[in-house]
């Protein structure tokens, strides 16, 4: 094994000799890499329920499971009979190894002059230990649900660590999303209690997050809010219902024995857009969730113990949890968290902090690196990046100029870029090239990661020819990790994820082409929804919160691809009888979309029209929207009842195919 002090500035991967854009792992990587043999795939795929097993033999159990896996239509269930603990696998089996000492947390705050707070494996498990107390005096209890709405601060750690160590139940809000976002959230899984904070900063500004949290919480079951002091701003706080968490925390035992938990057992709700207006709760266990987590983190970036993993996601959306949280804290590495934005308060931030923590590990999204390609390499360049080792993408496919690009001016063409696909119901990656494995390729994700069974099948559900472009389907036995269920909804569940080919496959709702190899390339989303700087988005839940303007009658959202944010939603608006169009009715739609959802479902433009192309039965043909703002073909107009209005929308788009 390589020593961890001469790894700065290795070369990682070399260049294919006969296949140009295609690089794989160096001899200094497979020395290095936990995988390094690409039998892992044959033989994982020959029994993978084993392979999963011999995974999870890695994880502390307090009970061993009777049974790997159990498989009946709609209900598959991994590790039965057996018990464990999320925190327990985090924070405590570091601590008794005698690692208390190691970096567990870094954070940075975006304020520059202001220190980051470094947490060791002890110290943390000790805040984690405190909070749960504070939280079991506040009455919760093991399968409460606890709603998190907390900007990118330890605490937000902290209380998911907490939550699950109690055995309750978290569900964690995005906390740019708006008062009404929260309050459905709050409403459809019954939280108990929420955690919240003053406020936080965001491009220099202090964003008053208490007054959104009081805004969302008439009607909701929430009895206690707990109150983070990061911002200092002056909030109102209710008088036997709002408690400061560092009230809450003092005086508090550091020692909370964790709750035991079966590995069915709910862990976390979270929620995301479906092709409703009505988010979905998307619900994952402890056992399956803990040993996927585990294994892709170790497995996708290579986790050794000395790594800084620096994953620039939001606890809000399943990266966070999964990749800053539980992932590399299972793993027993040190996790950076950044309070603010990658521009404040200059384009260099981010590579400001990978020098100043010499991380190691770097996990973002192709969108962020499209804005920084259009910043400039000169900002990278102003920073030591020798400490990086591997680079990975999330949140949707990564166009070749920007792969590139990273590769080049972060990477120094030293480091893999490991290209992860998965989903928040899948709640770990599923596809990717691995470390010591390879080949690294623009614009394709990889292999299933091994013990997972995926496929591209036409609309019979029949395996394509290679190279054809299909669905990417999942077959039996499922990731570990894959979400069980839909809060509170199992016909919808089973409509969504099974509807199409039945219960022996899953169905992602993303199309794909694999070859001859395996790997695998997304081509993305079959449905309506849209991927919005790496955050999913239903095009029917911008159409609702624009619904609710007073002067709209009517309204029809698609996607339109978006060069620095991937994709964003265009809007067409049909408005009351002698109402007209202005500018200013622009600006006031667009409040509207941030008052119901947040500023990332914000529409990049409106048209306002007097009809959208419909079907005789009164069907909106979105189809024809999409190829008007994507400048595509029309196709076949004979369906419609008005196809007259088709030519004004031309017009009225700037129409050029």
């Amino acid at each position: 094994m390589v020593k961890e002090a001469t790894l700065n500035g290795v070369q990682w991967v070399v260049p294919d000799p006969k296949r140009e854009n295609w690089y794989w792992p160096s001899e200094a990587l497979k020395v290095h890499a936990w995988a390094s043999d690409a039998k892992i795939y044959a033989q994982a795929a020959a029994d993978p329920i084993a392979f999963w097993s011999q995974q999870a033999d890695q994880l502390t159990w307090s009970k061993q499971w009777t049974k790997a896996y159990e498989d009946e239509p709609f209900a598959y269930r991994w590790f039965v009979g057996g018990k464990l603990n999320l925190s327990y696998n985090s924070l405590d089996r570091h601590v008794a190894a005698g690692k208390g000492g190691k970096t567990a947390l870094i954070w940075e705050p975006e304020p520059v002059d202001e220190p980051s707070r470094i947490f060791t494996y002890q110290e943390l498990l000790a805040e984690v230990s405190r909070f749960a107390n504070a939280l079991k005096a506040l009455g919760v209890r093991k399968g409460d649900r606890v709603g998190i709405y907390l900007p990118m601060i330890p605490e937000a750690v902290i209380a998911m660590q907490a939550v699950v160590r109690i055995g309750a139940v978290h569900t964690v809000v995005f906390s740019a999303f708006s008062p009404e976002s929260l309050r459905d959230r709050l409403l459809d899984c019954g939280a108990k209690v929420l955690i919240t904070a003053d406020g936080y900063y965001r491009r220099g500004k202090k964003i008053p997050l208490k007054q959104q949290a009081d805004q969302a919480l008439t009607g909701t079951s929430v009895e206690k809010v707990v109150v983070v002091r990061r911002a200092g701003n002056e909030i109102p706080m209710q008088k036997g219902r709002d408690v400061w968490y560092h009230e809450s925390v003092a005086g508090q035992s550091t020692h909370f024995p964790p709750e035991e938990m079966d590995a069915e057992d709910l862990s976390f709700i979270l929620y995301t857009s479906g092709t409703t207006g009505k988010p979905k709760g998307v619900m994952h266990t402890t056992g399956g969730y803990a040993v996927q987590v585990y294994a892709t983190s170790k497995l996708d970036f290579n986790l050794h113990e000395d790594d800084i993993h620096f994953c620039t996601a939001d606890v809000g959306w399943i990266t966070g949890h999964s990749y800053i949280n539980y992932g590399p804290l299972m793993n027993g590495v040190a996790t950076l968290v950044y309070e603010g934005t990658p521009d404040a308060p200059d384009f260099g931030r981010m590579w400001q902090i990978i020098a100043k923590h010499k991380v190691t590990v770097y996990y973002t999204a192709p969108t962020a690196i499209r804005m920084h390609v259009k910043w400039g390499e000169e900002w990278p360049a102003k920073h030591d990046l020798s400490s990086l080792r591997v680079l990975g993408t999330v949140g949707e496919p990564i166009n070749e100029e920007a792969w590139h690009w990273y590769f080049e001016h972060i990477g120094g063409k030293r480091c893999p870029i490991i290209d992860t696909w998965w989903q928040t119901e899948t709640g770990a990656t599923c596809v990717q090239a691995l470390p010591g494995i390879g080949p690294f390729i623009p614009t394709v994700a990889g292999r299933p990661f091994p013990g997972i069974r995926a496929k591209i099948v036409d609309a019979g559900g029949v395996p394509v020819k290679t190279g054809d472009g299909g669905y990417l389907v999942m077959e039996p036995p499922f990731p570990p990790a894959l979400l069980r269920g839909l809060y509170g909804d199992s016909e919808k569940f089973r409509a969504t994820y099974f509807g199409e080919f039945g219960p022996r496959l899953y169905f992602t709702k993303d199309g794909a082409r694999m070859d001859e190899m395996g790997n695998i390339r997304i081509t993305g989303r079959v449905d309506d929804v849209m991927n919005v700087a790496g955050h999913r988005l239903a095009t029917a839940e911008v159409e609702d919160a624009l619904a609710q303007h007073p002067l709209v009658t009517e309204v029809a959202v698609v996607s339109k691809p978006d060069e620095v944010k991937g994709e964003v939603p265009v809007a067409f608006v049909l408005l009351k009888k002698g109402v007209h169009p202005s500018e200013d009715l622009k600006k006031d739609l667009i409040k509207t979309v941030d008052q119901h959802i947040g500023p990332t479902a914000r529409p990049a433009a409106i048209y306002f029209t007097e009809d959208v192309p419909k079907t005789r039965s009164g069907k909106i043909m979105r189809r024809i929207l999409k190829a008007l703002v994507r400048n595509e073909p029309i196709g076949d107009l004979t369906t419609l009842r008005n196809p007259e209005c088709v030519e004004d929308l031309q017009k009225a788009v700037g129409y050029k195919a």
